[in-house]
Order: structure tokens, then sequence, then C-alpha cells
């Protein structure tokens, strides 16, 4: 048996099995196959689903019928991607944009629609043609591809089904991203798509905690590979110059390290911030994030892992949890994934400036403060990475190796500074495998020992490894071993650098015979062995008499001078330039006596001051980084003289290398001199906050106060925000506005302490002149603000209006705040007593009760001075001039209000803590309102928080009536301005289709207005089919309520009539809406005869869009096909309406149904028509049943609407004969027309025929029949023809036997045989006798 043979065309024998990662077309053939095969499972999967067997036409919810079968649009992009692919023959494939292939799969991974089985076969789809190379580094528009495949899948958002297929998507979702960076066509991403992938993957891991154990292993791994993946590509990276300026603006914009969470829990959205990377910071991204793979993505991505470092801190730990396994567990992540990184691209760091910085300053910082950690892993895995940079880079790391050694190994590796055993343990193994390394020791002591500025680590190591090899009164340890080991391995480094070496002549070192400038000693030819020894012993010899100089004059600064001019370090004569250079280089020296020293008045001393200065290139600095600098190397003296005399030193300096920094040196002195005073006051914020807490006298607390609000102003002029929010903590407590007990009189207690008064102003004075820099502070602020709520301090309108005021005119919505309490008390009431028995002894003892007291004018005064102060903080100006602060600080002010509102619960709350939380939420909406521009901010906070409100509402009260109305202000205001958020406004509107039914009855009248203002307002700006379904849903809740159904109506009209507003995507949901106001008996006829006329003009839109199509050309039989299914759910829900009770909407439903019947102009097909006709027969039935079987004071005057029917049936028969008469089920359509029409002849209303059906019958048969005969259907021409013919006749001949002889006269044709008449005339006798 032979097996079948391809044929196979000219050239494409071997290309058709090749690999697909060829850029050539040779391939392609396979390629075809592969996404044939991968279109074809993702639709079986999706048919698995009933919503996805057939959907209609810009498919919604209303209405949906059971005859629906057009597909949807993710559907349709499979079915067509398998087309196109088989289309594409074999010499195009070079030529194909892989966006082409990849946007049906990318489609489905983005859709919401979808469930987490079919979006896992569409990543599985993704990952499959990644792998196999398809996309390839040469196909055109490569990069818009991969940018395509990281943005839908970084944005995947799946409905879950179940937990399990939930973390089986998540796992497909790591596998896509990796393969992305795997691919050849890895290079053609941009840097913040790396940045975006790297951010998706650790957001999968923080998921993956709440999930199985499989999940968060394959999330971290799969993280670890692609930063393996993502650095090994720095070899291969072009080095590019950067600017100092892209360098330090590209930090902190790409990545966060920030915990995210699922929205809701049916669903899971990759993605939280929607609009961009770094959960929607609204930082504009650096245009080199923007730029193709390379090193800044790197950059960021270390930054990344070094702020994951310190995550831990901001993280509650679960008390289940073992504090210590939780503090290990994300480090040791960081750590790992920064080892990876390091292993692979240490050898190239050199090359990149950028990347090196990073290491230099940052990475480092990082490792040293980790080292120092009680965990023995973590200690562990930062020796492996310093290890490694030091194998790589030692050359560059010069100080960063001297600081790890002296500030960790040494530190750690002994037990006296407090280091566990197991810190000692590892410290000494790290050590030992730098001492492995042959020229380690050697290295060590000419680059650190023998520099003059350097620490002697060779000789502090060497020590360490001699005392840790011996035991002293103990037995020997695996310490000592460790160490002895370290030895070893030293002396036979030593040893065997000897073996290749010349032979050792030892040199004398000269001693020095008079000063000279040592600072600036340099090797003659460091390539000269020779000469490299003497000068790195001079250098030595040197370092030696320099520290035993160093002790002298810590000692006695005299003494110092007298020993270091007797070995020759200074000059016989001391000059200030030679003295300024010893303070300025010697490391060892007491800062505290150099401050002294240079802060003296001589004449000396200032001249070694002003010497000392010029040591120090200030080019290109800040000043405040400058004056940090200058400070580091000495401590600032107490007395404020010295203070001057050392900032005029150091401000002639910066003035002399910036002068365009400042006008003149003294503009830089007095802003160097209030830098310092900055200082100052951070340091000693405590004391001067116990000075007023301990002072009465009004001066001196008047003089505190301006002294705070100098501090604030320094502290955000130098973005010191610590400070600032500090400030706002301790001044919060002085207002005594957060004390929490019980005082009977508190707006006079208020009143009366000046001290908590001032601090109330100096806090609100500080929120509003500063708030950009108040972050944590806002907390304290709000619950100053709720606390003089509560007590009616307040004032009446507490908010001017917001931008949009004017523009809206609704009188339910907070556009103006007002404070329900009270502005003053001026009587003071006895509380209430309840209860029966109370109410009776008062009854009793009525004349005994004590008289209500009037309040003193000391109260009165008290009262007085309370509301100046109120009215003096300005308070509404933090909420109304909220456009105007920073991102971070709105981010922090709305938390703070929803943080203050609480949770409300299932449990009816206290009277004040709802008023709290309607207080907190009107001043939130304020603020969301006065922020249109920036929403993203503040948009997820404030949905969440009113969607817990209305979740947990289940009777109506302020709170859930403010929550819906401002939600629907919110979506009003914004509407028009941010086109790109239309579909999260109006999605979020479908929280009020879930309000309880208590509630929702009790506002429905005004939710429907605010609706119907919004439709007006906003209509044009409405285009998703989304964004109308949640409209037109909340409207069509309103047509069977009583008091809203009216305003729905005219929103409806507004949306409907002369099709301004209607378009394909919301047309079936707009006649299924218009069909309920239609049916609903809460309106007068006349509303429902106007929803029947909406219904009826609207077949207008649908032939101006045929029309459109047809003109368009393209694609358009299948969009025809969408419009003829649009006229037939029309049709559907005309007839729904023909059988209302009421005779003039029944009839008007019936002349409408009639008007869209005839329409010409939308391209019908047959089988369209037939489905008509079915409708047709189930509306004359329905119709006839109700003539037979109702009693006529529930149906009156049937006999008109059954005329109407008849004459509908007739019309549409005649408008469809010329599509209909030539298909094959023509004949049994004609005789069920004719049986429909025999039934209306011989239906009895209320017991007789009616006569009007009786005379317009046989007119309109006869109508029927002139036409068919015209156009040659009707004729007896042959045998073939007979029995149509036959049938006909014995049908008509029931109906009305005369009409034969009137239409065919003559009998050559029309004459019948003698055996019909005989039937015909027995058939008349039998009705005859059932009439009778």
């Amino acid at each position: 048996m032979g097996g079948l043979r391809a044929a196979s065309p000219s050239g494409a024998g071997s290309g058709a099995v090749a690999g697909a990662g060829s850029d050539h077309g040779a391939p392609r053939l396979a390629m075809a196959c592969v996404l044939a095969s991968e279109a074809a499972t993702v639709l079986a999967v999706m048919r698995r689903n009933v919503r996805w067997a057939g959907v209609r036409y810009g498919g919604g919810d209303g209405g949906a019928g059971d005859d629906e079968h057009l597909d949807h649009p993710l559907v349709a992009g499979l079915k067509a991607l398998r087309r196109r692919a088989a289309a594409w023959g074999h010499g195009r494939w070079a030529g194909v944009e892989p966006l082409l292939y990849l946007r049906p799969f990318l489609d489905v991974v983005r859709s919401d629609e979808t469930g987490a089985p079919i979006t896992g076969a569409a990543l599985s789809s993704l990952h499959k043609i990644l792998t196999l190379d398809l996309v390839g580094p040469g196909a055109p528009g490569a990069a818009e591809a991969m940018a395509a495949v990281v943005d839908a899948v970084t944005a995947c958002r799946f409905e879950v089904t179940d937990p399990a297929s939930e973390e089986a998507v998540l796992a497909r979702v790591l596998q896509v991203l990796l393969a992305c960076v795997r691919s050849r066509a890895a290079p053609a991403l941009a840097n913040r798509h790396v940045c975006t992938i790297v951010n998706t993957c650790f957001r999968v891991v923080q998921q993956a905690g709440t999930k199985g154990e499989l999940l968060q292993r394959v999330s971290r791994q799969t993280m670890q590979e692609v930063i393996r993946t993502v650095f090994a590509r720095l070899p291969d990276i072009d080095v590019t110059v950067l600017s100092e300026e892209q360098v330090a603006g590209g930090k902190n914009q790409c990545l966060g390290a920030e915990e995210t969470e699922n929205g809701k829990s049916d669903y899971v959205c990759l993605n939280s911030s929607g609009d961009e990377v770094g959960n929607g910071s609204g930082v504009v991204q650096d245009k080199d994030l923007m730029e193709p793979f390379g090193v800044p993505c790197m950059v960021e991505i270390l930054q990344f892992l070094c702020s994951l470092l310190n995550i831990a801190e901001d993280i509650e730990v679960n008390p289940r949890m073992n504090p210590i396994d939780f503090d290990e567990d994300v480090p040791l992540f960081a750590l790992g994934l920064i080892n990876s990184a390091i292993e692979l691209s240490a050898s190239s760091i050199h090359r990149h400036q950028k990347l090196l910085a990073f290491v230099q300053d940052e990475l480092f910082r990082n490792l040293m403060h980790f080292g120092l950690s009680m965990s023995p892993l973590i200690l562990s895995t930062v020796c492996s990475i310093v290890f490694t940079l030091f194998y790589h880079l030692r050359h560059e790391l010069k100080l960063q190796i001297e600081a790890f050694f002296s500030c960790v190994i040494l530190r750690l590796a002994q037990s006296r500074y407090g280091a566990s055993y197991q810190q000692q343990e590892v410290a000494l193994e790290a050590l030992i495998d730098f001492c492995r390394q042959k020229e380690f020791m050697a290295e060590m002591y000419a680059n650190m020992d023998c520099d003059l500025q350097c620490s002697n680590i060779f000789e502090e190591l060497a020590n360490l490894l001699s005392k840790s090899a011996f035991p002293v009164n103990s037995p020997l340890s695996a310490l000592n071993v460790l160490a002895l080991d370290g030895l070893v391995a030293v002396i036979q480094a030593m040893a065997q650098r000897t073996d290749n070496a010349p032979q050792h002549h030892e040199q004398t070192v000269p001693e020095i015979s008079e000063y000279f400038p040592f600072w600036q000693l340099k090797c003659e030819s460091s390539n000269d062995p020779d000469q490299w020894v003497k000068f790195v012993h001079q250098q030595k010899s040197i370092k030696r008499k320099l520290m035993v100089g160093v002790e002298h004059f810590n000692r006695d600064k005299k003494k110092g001078f007298e020993y270091l001019q007797g070995v020759h370090l200074l000059p016989e004569k001391l000059d200030p330039h030679n003295v300024a250079l010893f303070f300025r280089y010697t490391p060892g020296l007491d800062k505290n006596l150099l401050g002294e020293y240079l802060g003296n008045h001589d004449e000396f001393s200032i001249q070694v001051l002003h010497e000392f200065a010029r040591t120090f290139d200030f080019k290109d600095m800040n000043l405040d980084a400058a004056l940090r600098l200058f400070l580091e190397t000495f401590r600032l003296p107490g007395e404020s003289q010295k203070i001057q005399r050392i900032l005029e030193a150091f401000s002639e300096r910066y003035y002399e290398q910036s002068p365009q920094m400042f006008v003149n040196r003294d503009a830089a002195l007095v802003l160097s001199y209030s830098v310092i005073l900055l200082n100052t006051d951070q340091h000693n914020l405590l004391l001067f906050l116990s000075v007023f807490d301990n002072v009465e006298h009004e001066e001196v607390l008047t003089g505190c106060i301006d002294g705070f609000l100098s501090v604030a102003k320094l502290a955000a002029f130098y973005h010191l925000d610590d400070v600032l929010n500090d400030l706002v903590v301790a001044l919060s407590k002085f207002t005594t506005l957060l004390n929490t007990s019980y005082i009977d009189d508190p707006v006079t207690a208020f009143g009366e302490d000046t001290k908590a008064r001032m601090a109330t102003e100096a806090v609100f004075t500080i929120a509003t002149a500063y708030g950009d820099h108040i972050h944590s502070g806002w907390r304290n602020i709000i619950d100053c603000i709720l606390r003089l709520h509560k007590i009616g301090l307040l004032p009446g309108r507490l908010t001017g209006d917001t931008a949009d005021d004017q523009e809206s005119s609704s009188e339910s919505l907070p556009g103006k705040l007002t404070s329900s309490a009270p502005q003053v008390l001026p009587i003071i009431t006895p509380r209430k007593t309840y209860g029966l028995m109370g109410r009776f002894s008062q009854l009793l003892y009525l004349d005994a009760e004590e008289p209500r007291s009037q309040p003193t004018e000391e109260q009165l005064a008290a009262q007085r001075n309370a509301s100046k102060t109120v009215k003096k903080c300005q308070i509404g100006t933090i909420f109304t001039e909220s456009k105007f602060l920073q991102a971070d600080s709105l981010s922090n002010l709305a938390r703070a209000l929803i943080q203050a509102a609480g949770r409300p619960q299932k449990i009816t709350s206290s009277l004040d803590d709802e008023g709290v939380a309607v207080f907190c939420l009107e001043l939130l909406i304020i603020v969301t309102l006065n922020n249109r521009d920036r929403i993203v901010l503040l948009w997820q906070d404030v949905f969440e928080h009113i969607t817990h409100i209305v979740q947990s509402t289940v009777m109506p009260c302020n709170l859930v009536e403010k929550a819906v109305f401002g939600l629907l202000h919110i979506c009003q205001r914004l509407l028009p301005y941010k086109a790109n958020l239309v579909d999260d406004l109006l999605r979020s509107l479908q929280l009020i289709l879930k309000l309880d039914a208590r509630v929702a009855d009790a506002y429905c009248e005004n939710i429907t207005l605010e609706v119907t203002r919004l439709v007006k307002a906003n209509a044009t700006h409405i285009k998703s089919q989304m964004g109308w379904r949640t409209i037109i849903s909340l409207l069509c809740i309103t047509a069977r309520h009583p008091d809203a159904s009216d305003a729905g109506f005219e929103a409806l009209v507004f949306i409907m009539s002369e099709g301004a507003h209607l378009s394909p995507a919301h047309f079936i949901l707009s006649v299924e809406a218009s069909r309920q106001f239609a049916e609903s008996r809460l309106g007068s006829a006349e509303r429902s005869i106007h929803a029947l006329n909406l219904m009826a003009d609207s077949v207008n839109c649908l032939l101006r869009w045929s029309r459109e199509v047809r003109e368009a050309g393209g694609e358009a039989d299948r969009i025809l096909e969408g419009i003829a299914e649009m006229w037939l759910r029309l049709v559907q829900a005309l007839r729904k309406v023909c059988v209302d009770q009421r005779e003039e909407v029944r009839n008007h439903a019936l002349l409408s149904l009639h008007r869209c019947l005839v329409v010409d102009g939308i391209s019908v097909k047959s089988s369209t028509w037939l489905m008509a006709f079915d409708i047709i027969f189930q509306l004359l039935d329905e119709l006839l049943e109700i003539a037979q079987s109702y009693s006529p004071k529930d149906f009156r005057n049937m006999e008109v609407s059954l005329l109407h029917a008849v004459k509908l049936l007739c019309k549409v028969f005649l408008q469809s004969l010329k599509d209909l008469s030539g298909q094959g089920s023509f004949d049994k359509l004609w005789l069920e027309v004719l049986d429909m029409i025999e039934k209306l002849m011989k239906v009895k209303v209320r017991g007789r025929r009616t006569e009007k059906l009786q005379e317009a019958i046989p007119e309109l048969v006869k109508n029927i029949l002139m036409v068919m005969k015209a156009s040659g259907i009707l004729s007896k021409t042959g045998a073939s023809e007979n029995s149509f013919w036959e049938a006909t006749w014995l049908q008509v001949n029931k109906i009305a036997p005369s009409l034969q002889s009137e239409i065919f006269p003559d009998n050559e044709d029309g004459s019948t045989t003698q055996v019909e008449e005989n039937k015909l005339d027995t058939q008349a006798q039998s009705d005859q006798n059932n009439d009778q």
C-alpha cells in the first residue's frame, strides 16, 4: 500500500518542513499550519461556553433571543485568521506583519468577557508562536508586534471560574512574558516594555502568595529566568554615552514595588493602574525608556530590585507567620535576583557608565545595609554578590570594597561587636573565598594599606585571621579551622607569587629630609616593578608617620604639629595651605577638634579655613549637596560666630566656582545659613515641642509658632517631607482636637485654650501653604477637621463652588459642602432622659427640674474665639485647592479621608459614625471633582470606597444616598473630559444595578433624573457597547417604577428621537427598552404609542446605515447581514406589543410593525424573510386565540386588530414575493399564508363572523393572486406545476370561490375539473353546516 503524495510547488519541497525561525519565505507553509491549528484550538475552547456558541451583532444582554447566530468579534477574528493564513501564499509570508496573525489572540487575552480557560488557550497559542520564533527580528513591524504582545499580556483580564484555572492562566502569563524576552525578536522591545515585563512578573509573584505552592515556585523561578535573560544581553549592547540628566532623570519612573490586589473577587487584572507602567504614578516616562532594549531598562530593574530589599518594613506581618522567615523572604528573593543579574553582566558593567554609577552608589549602599543582617542566608548572598563584583570590577570599586571589609566583614567576623556564631562563620567563609584569590592580599596591601587616605585593610584582615586561628581558653572550633584555612591560603598565594618573580633585593626607603608635597606624590613608572615597589614602600612609610602624627594631634594639636614638623610631613614654618591639605586628606582626625580649629577667630586659623575650602570642587553641584560634602569632613562647632566664619568661607568658594547660581556671595551665605538652621531645627524639633508644651505665656507661644512655621517653610523648600509630617503630627496633638475623652462643653474648652487655638491655626496654615509635602500627616489633619465638624465649629458652608458647579443644576449632589451642626452652642442643654419611667418621672417632678443654664459672658467670648480661629484656618481651601497638590500628596489626602470614614457594616452603625462617613465622603467627592485632570490617581480608591458602601447597605440612609449620587455626579462631570476613562466611568454605574431593592426603590426617581442629565450632556461621548448597555439597563428598570418611569422615558426619547444618538452598538438595547416602556401600564397610552413610534422610526437608522455601507463598499455583505439581524430583532420587539390589552396600543403596534416590515432598502435574505413570517404567524395565532378565548371587556374591538393583522400578512407577502418565489420553500409558505387567511376568514368574535374581515379578505387575496398571475408565478403551463396550481385553488376556493373565474376568465388555463368542483361544493356545504 502506498501513502498519499503531496504535490509540491517548485522549490518548496524542502521549505515546507524548514525551521520556523528563518526569516525567509520557505518555512511559512508550516507556519500557516501552526496558526490554523492554534486558532482552531482557541475556537474549540470558546465553543464550550454557551456565551460563544452564537452572539448577536453588537451583542448585548437585553432581550437576547434564541435565534442569534452572528459571530462575536473575537470569534470572527480567529476565523478570519484561519482564512488569511490559508490565503497567504508561499511567497508572501516574508512580507506579512506579525501583528496581523497575533492580533486575534491578543484580543482574546485583552477581553474581559472571556473566562480563564479561553484566556489560557490564547496565551498558550502566543507562547507557542513565540517559542517557535515565528516572529523574526527581520519581519516587518516586529517591534510593534512585540510591544502589542507585552501590552496585551500585562493588561490581561479574565473572569475567574475556579482557583485552579486562575493559577493556570497566571502561569501561562509568565510563560509568554519569558518567551518574549527569550525570542530572537526581543531586541525590538523598548526599554519600557522590558520594565513592564519585570513589573508584571513581580505582580504575579505577589498574587501567588495567596495561591498554591506550585504557582509560587513557578512565578519566582520565571522571574529569575527573565532577569537572567535580560542581563545576559548586556555584553551584546553597544556602549552609549548618556548625559547626567538622563542618568538622574531615569530614576523611579518605571517599576514600583507596591503591593497589588485584585479589584474584584471574580475578575483578575494584571495591570491595576490600567494606563501607565509604575502603578499610575503619573510621572512622564523618560525618553530613554522609549528607546530599544538597552542599558536604561537594566538600571531601572536593578533599582526596582534594590527597592524590594526594604519593602518588608512597610508590610504587616501575619501573626501566624514566623517573623524571621518573613524578614528573610523578600530580601532573599530580591538578593537572589540581583545575584543572577550581576553574575551574567558584571564583566560588561564597566563599559556602561550609567550601570557602573548605580552599582557604585545605590547597589553597594543596600548591600552594606543588608550585610549587617542577623540572617546568615542574607549575609551569605550579599557576600556572594560582592565577591562577583570584586572579581570583575575591582579597579572601579576600590572605595566600596574598602567600606565592605571595614564595616561588614571585620565587624561580623569578631564576637566583640555582638555578631552571632553563624554570622562569624559566614563572614569568615566569605573572607576565605577572597583570600583564595592569588592576588587578593597583595592588592589589598598595595591599594589600601599603602594609600594615605585608606584604611589598613590587609593589616586588619591578617590580624583577624591570626587571632581567630588559635583558640583562647576553649577547644578548637570550626571558626578556628576556617581562620587557619584563610591563613594557609594567604601564605600559599604569597609563595606562588615567588615562583616566577625575579630575585628579591631588599630596598631601603630613604628618610624624608625635608618637607615636600607628598599628597601629590605619584609613581614615576607604574610599569616598572622596581619603581612601583619603591613608590609603595615610600607611601607606606609616610602613612605610618602620618598616623602617629594624627594620634598626637587628637590629644594635643600643638604636639601634633610639632611631631609632623619633626618628621618633615609639615614644613618647619607652618603655612595655611599645607595645614589645610593635612586637615583635608588625613584620615582619623578628630572631627570635633578639627571643627573647633577651623572656626577660630585668629588670623592663621581663618587663612587655614579658606585654604581648606579651596580644596573642594563644587562645580555643577547644588548648594545642599556641596554643603553636605563640605560638612562631612568635620563637625560643625556650636558657637554661632564660628559657624558664621565657616559658612562665609564655604559660600565664597561655592560662589567662586558656581557664580551662575546666585546673584552674589551674600546670597549663597544666607541660604547656607538657612540650611544649617533647618538642620538644627530638624534635630531639635522634639526639644522645641517640649518647650511649647511647658510654656503658657502667649508671647512665648507666638514665638514658638513662628519658629514652627519657619521650620515648615525650610522643610518644604528643601523637600524634607519627613520633618514636615512629623511637625504636623506633633502640632495636631497640641490642638486638643484629637482628645477622645468626654468634655461637657468642647467648644468653650477649645475657645479658652490659647495654646490649642494657636496650634490649630499653625496646623492648617501648614496644610494650606505646604500641602505638597504632607503625606502621613493628612490623617491627623482630617481627624482635626472631623472633630471640629462634630462639635459644630465648622462654618455652614465649608467649601465654595467646585470648578464645574455652574454646569450642574442638581440639588442633591455635594457641590457645596455644608455642615449640619450649628456654628456655636448658645445654650447648654441637659442630657435627655430616655425610657418610660424616666419620662414619667420628668412629668411628676417637672416643677422641681432645674432651669436651663444660660452661658456666661466668659463662655460666649470663648465660643466666639473658637469660631474666629476656625474661620482663620480656611479649612475649605484644603479641598477646593487640592488640584494644585503634588500627585503623592493628593493620593495620601484621599486615602486619609477613606480611612477616617471607616468601612460601614451590615449592621446599622451609630448616627455619629454615619455622620462622619457622610462628611468624609462629601469631602472625597469634592477632591475628586476638583482633580478631574488627574482622576487616574484617585479613581481606583474612590470607586472601591463607594463600592463598599453600596454593597454594605441594605436600607436607605444618608450615606448610600451620598455615595450613589456622588458617583453619578463624578461620571457626569468627567465624561466630557476623559475619553480614555469613559468605559471605566460608565462601568462603575453598574454598581447602581447592585443596590438592595429597598435602597433602589427609595432613590429610583432621583437616580433616573441624574442618568437623564448624564445622557443629555454626554451622549456624544459614549461610544462603547458596554457603556450604552449600562445606561439603558438603568433606564429599563424605571419602566415599571411609578415615580421614575417618566424621567426614564424622557432619556430614552432623547437617545432614539430621529436616530440622533443611535448606533449599531446599542440599537437592539434601545429597541428592547422602548418595548418595555410600550408594554408598561404605569404611563398613559399616549406614552406607549410614543414608544412604539420610537421603535418604528428607528428603522430609518437601519436604512441609513445600509445605504452608507453600500456606498462605502468593502466587506459590505457581513455588515448588511448584521443590519438585517437588527431589523429582525425590531420586528420581534414590535410583535410582543401587538398583543397588548389596550386597543389603541395594540392597533398602533400592528401599524408600526406593518411599517417596519414593508420598508424598502434593507437587504433581507430569503432565510430572514422566512423567520419574519414565522414571527407573523406566531402573532396571528396569538391574536386568534385572544379573539376567541378572552372576554371582549379585556380586549376590546379585536376585529379591528385582526383586520390590521391580515392586511399586514398580505402586504408583507407581496413585499417578499420577489425574493421568495424562487425558493424551494415558497409553495409551503404560500399554502401557510392561505391557511392563515382562511382561519381569519372564519374566526368568530363574540360568537359571529366579522363583516369587516368578510369584506376585506377576498379583496386582499384577489390582489395577491393578480400580482402572482402578472409575475407568472401562478399559471397552469406544465405538469410540474399542476400540484401548485391545484393546491392554490383548493385553498382559495375555501376563502372566496368566485376568485378563480374573476382572475382567470377563459377556461383554457383556468377551468377546473368536475372532481375539483365537487370537492369545493362539499367543503362549502360543510362550512354552512358549521356556521349554523
